[in-house]
């Protein structure tokens, strides 16, 4: 059974299901931007003190993902963390009714011009009242989040405190992405366009690619409004990054933050 992410592979079949921390489980899959780019995709499940469940990006609802959900706990959130990173929100939803839904404004709407299914967002982010959008006293104990309405895809980023977590979808890329195409029996990095595009999307070295990358094409529609909100996550205690495209950052996440997002918080800084 294919999905919208794996083509024509079975998500059951290439997804790797991995517990990062004892809290947090990522689910990880093949995907082709454009059918050409090797770039992954990854889901993110953190599960809070209380026992409630917190899903990222959610992708394919497959037996094994299911069954992961049922040893973790309950689901009570749901986040599509941009503009993009939002198709399997119908089968989550249906499959999880109680839970919240989260949201960037202007998702639903995108989502009604595709005609795919409706569901109910209970909590969405705007640029003009972001600073005051909270979910709830259970969520809020263990997350901070800012929404990036300065980036092309209107990202949410989120923290999780007890870990030291930044969970992020396409703010930050990792590429090569080895482990979402470890179980496909190809390689991430095969592929001229697929190399080019992780020549501008990985975090080796000085990064200067996609810094380049991030300042001239990504933050581009809103540049001062993206570096504020990257000097804000810049100030949070994270170690650990968990980016939807390419491979997770283990350790030392913050000073790839601060290495890849170095001109936007020194702009940040210059206007302060």
């Amino acid at each position: 059974m294919s999905s919208k992410l794996t083509g024509s592979l079975d998500p059951s079949e290439v997804m790797v299901i991995r517990k990062v921390t004892p809290e947090i489980t990522t689910l990880s899959t093949p995907f082709w931007r454009f059918g050409v780019l090797k770039v992954g995709g990854r889901g993110t499940i953190v599960r809070l003190k209380s026992g409630a469940l917190a899903v990222f990006s959610p992708v394919a609802l497959t037996p094994e993902v299911k069954q992961t959900v049922s040893e973790m706990g309950e689901v009570k959130y749901i986040t599509a963390p941009d503009m993009e990173h939002h198709i399997f929100l119908g089968p989550w939803h249906a499959a999880y009714p109680q839970a919240k839904i989260l949201g960037p404004a202007g998702l639903a709407e995108k989502r009604a011009k595709q005609n795919v299914e409706s569901v109910p967002f209970t909590v969405t982010f705007s640029a003009q009242t972001k600073s005051q959008t909270r979910i709830d006293p259970d969520f809020d104990s263990e997350f901070s989040y800012e929404f990036v309405d300065g980036h092309a895809n209107k990202e949410l980023v989120f923290h999780h405190r007890p870990s030291r977590t930044l969970i992020e979808a396409d703010l930050l890329f990792n590429l090569p992405a080895h482990e979402q195409f470890s179980r496909t029996g190809q390689s991430a990095t095969a592929g001229v366009l697929t190399r080019l595009f992780a020549y501008l999307n990985n975090t080796r070295g000085s990064a200067v690619a996609q810094k380049r990358f991030i300042w001239w094409v990504v933050s581009k529609g809103d540049r001062n409004s993206f570096n504020e909100s990257v000097s804000r996550i810049a100030k949070w205690d994270f170690d650990r990054i968990i980016p939807c495209h390419g491979d997770v950052v283990e350790s030392g996440g913050k000073g790839v933050f601060e290495k890849v997002m170095e001109w936007h918080i020194q702009a940040a800084g210059k206007k302060a």
